[in-house]
């Protein structure tokens, strides 16, 4: 999920700060940008909704 990664760092956001907007933890985020584990549906809205983009965008399929 290096679309999670993008996003976060065009915000200069750590993975601790974006781990708290979202209410997981930081290892959580850690692993979808390495690609260990992908992200609960919900976990993919309340990321669309941070970042102000869509799921598809996240996920690589839009814009």
């Amino acid at each position: 999920m290096n679309r999670i990664r993008a996003y976060r760092k065009e915000r200069k956001w750590t993975q601790e700060e974006l781990a708290e907007k979202i209410g997981v933890e930081r290892s959580a985020v850690a692993k979808w940008e390495s690609g260990k584990i992908q992200p609960q549906a919900s976990r993919l809205v309340a990321l669309a909704e941070v970042f102000g983009c869509t799921v598809d965008e996240i996920l690589g399929r839009g814009k």
